[in-house]
């Protein structure tokens, strides 16, 4: 029994030094299609019809400077959620993209959702990966994950949302985003809706 929990600990404090000292090797990995150390989203898209799409998402959190944070701040607006969290390879690949198309959509805000990080580990990948928009800090609650069961396995990342002006999931990109023109256009589609 002593053994066991011996080994259950070693293993773990791996694991942690591992998660801690090649969160970048794991993402350059993944981006060159080695996948070695991490298992990826299936990369599902999918579109909803406005007359398919389920109830308005309600949620509540904090985000990592403290800041309280709500669907209700994203009333009336087109927006895009991301759950993430910093050592995870294809959040690291996807940051790029997000960053640009949060620059370039002016109209259109963005928000993380952290499903795993404190918030300094947040704010520092936020700060070396030139994040501006907020993320809820989700790890401690779920609440957010929550909030969107049935639609984001609850600690699924990279998962990327584009909610209507509704408050309603529209889009979806389960896994990286593999292209920046798709969410793009995922984006497009919804603003365009009267």
């Amino acid at each position: 029994m002593k053994l066991r929990a011996v080994a259950a600990t070693a293993a773990l404090v791996l694991l942690a030094l591992a998660g801690c000292t090649s969160n970048d090797t794991l993402a350059a990995d993944y981006a060159n299609g080695s996948g070695e150390g991490y298992i990826s989203g299936d990369g599902t898209l999918t579109e909803i019809p406005a007359d398919e799409r389920g109830k308005p998402i309600e949620f509540s959190g904090v985000g990592e400077q403290g800041e309280p944070l709500s669907s209700a701040d994203y009333a009336g607006s087109v927006y895009v959620v991301n759950f993430w969290f910093a050592s995870c390879p294809p959040c690291r690949v996807e940051a790029a993209d997000l960053v640009a198309l949060d620059e370039e959509y002016t109209d259109v805000s963005f928000l993380g959702v952290n499903i795993f990080d404190g918030p300094e580990v947040a704010a520092s990948f936020a700060t070396k990966f030139g994040v501006k928009y907020p993320s809820i800090m989700d790890a401690d609650t779920a609440s957010v994950q929550l909030a969107f069961a049935g639609v984001v396995s609850p600690n699924a990342a990279p998962t990327t949302l584009v909610i209507d002006r509704e408050g309603r999931v529209a889009a979806r990109i389960s896994g990286v985003i593999r292209e920046k023109s798709i969410l793009s256009t995922m984006i497009d589609t919804v603003v365009a809706e009267k």
